[in-house]
């Protein structure tokens, strides 16, 4: 049966092979049996990497060790949902489970969208499956999952494939089990967007029907790329022990690079279907959107930079930086060839206008993505030059990005506020009145407060800014919509927001992101002390006393836990127990340990327990944060998703004009 995977990924190969020449030459004859013929062979690719998945999916829960992949990654004794989840826990499976989100994105694409059938289209669906051959021809060359143990050469020291090897303890986690298919999904979705805008620059079809097309296949992927950037968070917290949630590590910083310049699209992308302008920085941002998700791939599995998100070093990394380089130069190719069709078809007005806010907005989300850019690749770049490698670390990143981070939460707050071509004096003084109080009144009740960090002031101050601007624009919206339709205030507030989701679904969002800011503000108050203790010891920070009360020890069929007690009291009252404790898996060939925090979370702070061992004389060592705020973050994830099924809910009417754009069913007449 393995021999039945390789064959089928091959079969899968040649799908795709086939599509990239059938789209290319219907793009360029328009010829719609060949139009047809390619979505066939997408959907073949499609069910053919779907039906590999589900086979190795089944060698896992079967414990088919005698398969390399599996007996490096399982074991008996890995609970079945792990079982699952260890398939993308390896170079191998993770890239199987990239070809496989691959091609249902490119699926569902090219079928939904197939009412508009063209050169266009044909153009990206061949691009599409381009990119499936580069990813198929990466695995079977060299990282088949299917290949068997007698297949390979050399077999690590202390591999046991009777039992399997087992996956990273590290991996063993809830958050984990989600954290990577989410990613992938926000990294390979943008590979719909950038086909159709490649597709609109080889077929000179530069009208903003690409866009309308694509726009919720770009907002998708946006959205899981920082739910899964926030998911990352969560495990990082809670498994690795070190405090906080974002390091400022070169693949969380990967990761954050395309997120960065789609956000910019995203905001960008209005001014064009509005006003007809920023055609060619339209085509540029969502280009550079895609190379940075490839770019961050390559990083990720190249092996030059330090990191525990990374793979093995891997002879793959060469590839896929010139797969990159190859993504670059083709679009910079058509790019150049068609900016006599990409003129904008209105001018830029006054700097104190939407178009101005947007465009402002567009530079800082493109320093921001060169600053950390920048600073991640450092290291490589400074060891290739001066042979010895530099590390930029967080306080580089905070500081650039803490000033840029608050003026965009500041134009997340205007630019609701201003009008499309200008906002006259009369505007700003009666649109600005009430959200600048609220700033006014923020600030002076932080410092009462007795805060004295300069930027959470202003941060705190930035969020009523744009909490007021946001609850003043629902409410002239529903005071307006009332007045005209007599319709009662709440009943008005929710036909408004039905009726506009794609605008008020993203002033949730925007809500979420507040909520998100001030969370990371509660960074520039954590506490953290290391002590020492013995049985029956106590310690306070921060208003909390910790009682040490013992620990208990178990033995499990693959790792040893070492579980401690701390009884938590404030006051004299007992608040409850944590449990810090140290794994063991002592059947590893390098006996890896692990360690599982005790969190205590509320609305206000986290009180973070990590247990770091024992002396002889069994003194227990520990690592105490009080880390405010923090749940601050998750509850502006939790919104932005509310906003994000908002905005990309049907809506009817939309349905309607996009039908009659469409028009009648496509001939061959038609598509010629």
């Amino acid at each position: 049966m393995p021999a039945l995977g390789t064959f089928l990924l091959y079969l899968a190969l040649f799908a795709s092979v086939y599509a990239v020449i059938a789209g290319t030459i219907a793009g360029r004859t328009r010829r719609l049996d060949l139009i047809l013929s390619s979505e066939r062979a997408i959907t073949a690719q499609f069910v053919l990497v779907a039906i590999c998945f589900v086979l190795l999916e089944y060698f896992f829960l079967t414990d088919r060790f005698d398969v390399y992949f599996v007996a490096k990654s399982s074991s008996r004794h890995l609970p079945a949902l792990y079982k699952v989840t260890a398939l993308w826990s390896a170079m191998e499976g993770s890239l199987l489970l990239w070809s496989l989100v691959l091609a249902s994105f490119t699926f569902f694409a090219v079928h939904i969208v197939k009412r508009r059938r063209g050169p266009g289209a044909a153009y990206a669906t061949a691009i599409m499956a381009a990119n499936q051959v580069f990813f198929l021809g990466i695995i079977l060359l060299y990282e088949n999952p299917f290949h068997l143990i007698s297949d390979v050469e050399s077999v690590p020291v202390g591999f046991a494939p009777s039992d399997g090897q087992g996956m990273n303890p590290l991996l063993v986690h809830p958050v984990m089990a989600i954290h990577p298919p989410i990613l992938y999904c926000g990294y390979v979705g943008f590979v719909v967007p950038f086909a159709f805008a490649m597709g609109a620059l080889i077929s000179r079809n530069l009208d903003e029907e690409w866009i309308r097309t694509t726009r919720r296949w770009t907002l998708v992927p946006w959205f899981l790329l920082g739910v899964g950037q926030l998911l990352g968070g969560k495990w990082a917290y809670v498994v690795l022990g070190w405090g906080g949630y974002w390091g400022w590590d070169p693949v969380e910083n990967a990761a954050l690079l395309p997120w960065l310049t789609a956000t910019a699209f995203i905001h960008s992308v209005m001014i064009q279907e509005k006003k007809g302008m920023l055609k060619i920085w339209n085509i540029v941002l969502i280009l550079t959107t895609y190379a940075l998700c490839i770019f961050g791939t390559f990083i990720t599995r190249s092996g030059v930079v330090s990191s525990v998100h990374t793979f093995a070093q891997s002879p793959i990394g060469p590839l896929f930086f010139g797969f990159v380089i190859a993504i670059l130069v083709f679009s910079a190719f058509f790019l150049l060839q068609r900016l006599d069709l990409l003129k904008s078809e209105a001018h830029y007005d006054s700097p104190v206008s939407r178009e101005g806010g947007f465009l402002l907005n567009n530079l800082l989300f493109l320093g921001a993505t060169f600053a950390v850019l920048w600073g991640t690749m450092f290291p490589v770049l400074s060891e290739a030059v001066t042979g010895s490698k530099i590390t930029v670390g967080p306080p580089f990143f905070n500081t650039v990005m803490i000033p840029i981070g608050l003026v965009l939460m500041f134009l997340t707050g205007v630019g609701p506020l201003l009008a499309w071509r200008k906002t006259s004096p009369a505007g700003l003084k009666r649109h600005f009145t009430w959200p600048s109080v609220g700033v006014l009144i923020t600030a002076v009740a932080c410092v009462g407060f007795g805060i004295r960090d300069v930027y959470a002031v202003i941060s705190f101050a930035l969020c009523t800014f744009v909490v007021v601007t946001i609850c003043s624009e629902f409410h002239r919206g529903a005071v307006a919509r009332g007045s005209s339709s007599n319709e009662p205030y709440l009943t008005a507030l929710w036909r408004l927001c039905g009726r506009n989701k794609r605008r008020y679904g993203g002033y949730i969002v925007h809500f979420g992101f507040v909520l998100l800011f001030i969370g990371f503000t509660g960074n520039a108050f954590n506490e953290m002390t290391e002590v020492s203790l013995k049985k029956g010891d106590s310690f306070e920070i921060r208003g909390y006393r910790l009682d040490y009360e013992g620990y208990d020890f178990n033995r499990g069929p693959m790792r040893e836990i070492i579980q401690t007690q701390l009884g938590v009291y404030v006051g004299g009252s007992r608040l409850g127990t944590l449990f810090p404790e140290q794994n063991i898996y002592y059947k590893r060939a390098d006996q890896q340990r692990t360690t599982e925090v005790a969190v205590r979370s509320d609305l206000r702070e986290d009180l973070y327990v990590l247990y770091e061992g024992q002396s002889q004389d069994g003194t227990a060592f520990f690592t105490v944060y009080v880390n405010p705020l923090v749940m601050w973050v998750w509850i502006g994830a939790w919104v932005m998703t509310g906003g994000m099924i908002v905005v990309i809910w049907p809506d009817k009417r939309e349905q309607i004009r996009r039908r009659r754009f469409a028009g009648a069913p496509q001939t061959r007449e038609a598509v010629a």
